[in-house]
C-alpha cells in the first residue's frame, strides 16, 4: 500500500498535518516526518504525548486525513513533493507496537496508528 516515493518522503525531514473532525468541527495538528514509523503491512506509527482533541476527535470518529511532504524528494515536474493519506485512527497504549514505538521516541505516552486506505501524491 505504501509505495517508494511515499517512504522516500517520509525518510527526509518535513511538516506532517493530521486533520481528524469530529461534530462537524475539523482539526489540525502537526509532527515531523521523522516520527512517522511505516510498518510492512501499511499502517504508519507516530508517537503521541499531546493530541488529546486529535484523540477526542478519532474517538468520535476515526477517519483521519494526513499530509506530508519533502522540498528534497523529485516530485512529478520538479524537486518537492507531497502526499495526501486517508484512513482510519487509532490510539494504542500497550503492545509490541507500542512498546518498539517507546524505545525509539522515549517521551510518547501513546501511539497514534493509522490504517492507510489511500495515499495520493500530490505534487
Amino acid at each position: 500500500m505504501l509505495n517508494e516515493k511515499l517512504l522516500d518522503v517520509i525518510s527526509h525531514e518535513g511538516v506532517v498535518a493530521l486533520v481528524t473532525c469530529s461534530d462537524n468541527e475539523s482539526h489540525v495538528a502537526n509532527t515531523w516526518n521523522s516520527y512517522i514509523n511505516a510498518t510492512e503491512d501499511g499502517r504508519l506509527l507516530i508517537p503521541a504525548t499531546g493530541m488529546i482533541k486529535t484523540q477526542k476527535n478519532i474517538e468520535q470518529n476515526d477517519k483521519i486525513k494526513v499530509t506530508l511532504g519533502s522540498k528534497e524528494v523529485m516530485g512529478y515536474r520538479s524537486l518537492g513533493t507531497g502526499f495526501l493519506i486517508e484512513g482510519t485512527a487509532k490510539f494504542v497504549k500497550s503492545g509490541a507496537d507500542f512498546d518498539m514505538m517507546k524505545e525509539k521516541f522515549s517521551f510518547l505516552n501513546r501511539v497514534l496508528e493509522i490504517t492507510v486506505i489511500s495515499a495520493k501524491q500530490t505534487l
